[in-house]
């Protein structure tokens, strides 16, 4: 696929969530075209003008049926959808017996119901919905600072299909890869960090082979991890409730800011924290899953680029992640742009447990394919994580943390009965076929 293919189709994936771009976010995609897709100004204008996308001030889906962003939250998936159906039957028939008359927007009737269309099978998609959500975030915080430069726009949330196109990798057919999960493929990258910020743990940088994965596009978040609560009372009970883990697994701050064993009002699609690395092998253990090595998730975070220190380059600002303060509190996941694997939240938000014992010198001698740094194989500290005692590795940086800490390349360890309010995590599944 030529370069201005791959423009073009990241064009129409961009349609495909909203036909509106501002006149900024039309700028930053002619930068875009120019810096990574290597086509011209004037292709890249030609494109946008084929394309139909409107600059002008972004349509919100949410207010056309009376709603707010945050509206899902207070009223859950089913009443939400209930809602935005019934409200789009309403409009339309209204404008059906309307008939020819003139809109006070400038749209003509049958423009309005097409346009009411689009935008009831946004909202009633969960991906498309987040997508959209995400955008008018980013436009929020776009008009209440001038200080920073705009970012290059990007999509705010793809499938694995849009994900793999767009960064020249291709799911094999054999391959089943579950909702909510990014194939990562065999291959090799450039591990660790030899640059000023880097701390002695980070080098030598060292290529390494990993086999092929999949990974969780977002960190668990608090209503996931409810569900592993509640799934089955007699088999998880006796550990993981709240009134029930044993204080071998966790050092008294488990789940600490939640009702009881019900997820915070209103954080439900935040990432999970305050659980232990015993919590979270836990529940990925009941998902089929497990957590990631450290090698899995460096390379994961990386995306493809090699050398950077950010999962989309070597620069950072607020409006990258959520790191040094700027919310002074998690965030709900997929709020920021995804990397090229097409995965949320590599860096920021939450620090992120890994399955790896931490040493300090590991890379001065890690194996060169799958490295895993524990004195035991992957499928034993899986099946009897219970039994571990040693400190575990955590990754990615959360919320409060600055720049530096952030880095792909980061390395942090703590005792795995530690639930910090920054630790989470998201899981990996190894490829079958």
């Amino acid at each position: 696929m030529s370069e201005r293919s791959e423009f073009v189709l990241f064009i129409n994936r961009l349609k495909a969530v909203s036909p509106t771009i501002t006149e900024e976010q039309r700028k930053g995609l002619l930068r875009q075209a120019t810096q990574e897709y290597e086509i011209t100004t004037d292709e890249a204008d030609e494109i946008l003008r084929e394309s139909g996308l409107i600059v002008g001030d972004r349509e919100n889906y949410f207010t056309v049926f009376g709603l707010t962003v945050e509206s899902l939250d207070n009223m859950g998936e089913d009443a939400f959808i209930s809602h935005v159906k019934q409200t789009h039957k309403e409009l339309y028939a209204a404008s059906l017996r309307a008939g020819g008359l003139p809109r006070s927007d400038g749209r003509t009737q049958e423009q309005w119901r097409n346009f009411l269309n689009q935008a009831r099978d946004i909202m009633i998609d969960p991906i498309k919905r987040r997508q959209h959500t995400a955008m008018l975030l980013h436009d929020m915080s776009d008009s209440l600072s001038d200080d920073f430069e705009k970012p290059v726009f990007d999509l705010f949330d793809i499938d694995e299909t849009t994900s793999t196109e767009l960064s020249h990798q291709v799911v094999p057919n054999e391959i089943d890869v579950p909702d909510g999960m990014v194939y990562i493929p065999t291959g090799e990258f450039e591990m660790g960090s030899d640059d000023t910020e880097a701390n002695e743990d980070e080098s030598p940088v060292h290529t390494v082979l990993l086999d092929a994965f999949l990974m969780d596009k977002y960190p668990v978040t608090n209503v996931e991890y409810m569900e592993f609560l509640h799934a089955d009372a007699q088999q998880y009970k006796p550990e993981w409730l709240i009134d029930t883990i044993k204080i071998k697994y966790h050092d008294g701050g488990y789940l600490e800011h939640w009702n009881g064993n019900f997820c915070p009002y209103g954080k439900d699609h935040h990432p999970v924290t305050g659980v232990s690395w015993y919590a979270a092998m836990a529940y990925a253990q009941w998902a089929g899953k497990r957590l990631p090595t450290e090698a899995e998730w460096e390379k994961a975070a990386r995306g493809r680029l090699s050398e950077k220190k950010y999962p989309w380059g070597d620069s950072i600002n607020t409006d990258d992640e959520n790191y040094q303060y700027d919310v002074n509190d998690t965030i709900s996941v997929g709020r920021y742009p995804p990397n090229r694997y097409g995965l949320y939240d590599m860096c920021g938000n939450v620090w992120e447990w890994c399955l790896d014992t931490y040493y300090a010198d590991y890379y001065e001698s890690s194996p060169s394919r799958n490295p895993f740094s524990d004195r035991n194989a992957v499928s034993w500290v899986v099946e009897n994580f219970r039994s571990v005692k040693d400190s575990r590795v955590l990754r990615g940086g959360p919320w409060g943390i600055d720049s530096q800490v952030v880095r792909v390349s980061h390395r942090f360890r703590s005792n795995p009965i530690d639930t910090l309010p920054t630790f989470g995590f998201r899981c990996v599944m190894d490829v079958t076929t």
